[in-house]
């Protein structure tokens, strides 16, 4: 039996199994921080609308 030819299949299916992960990882940690950054930006821009609003009045 040739083990060469299935464990560098095995080993390349590791490999892209690996990459895989560590891109849903990235995505998964882009999507959190890009939330927290648009909840932040959403929170400044109402408070200056608040404060707009109550200096108009």
């Amino acid at each position: 039996m040739n083990f060469l030819g299935f464990s560098g299949f095995l080993g390349g299916l590791l490999y892209y199994a690996c990459l895989f992960i560590v891109l849903v990882v990235v995505m998964v940690a882009g999507i959190f921080v890009g939330k927290k950054l648009r909840d932040r930006k959403e929170a400044k821009k109402s408070k200056e609308t608040e404060k707009e609003t109550t200096i108009v009045q």
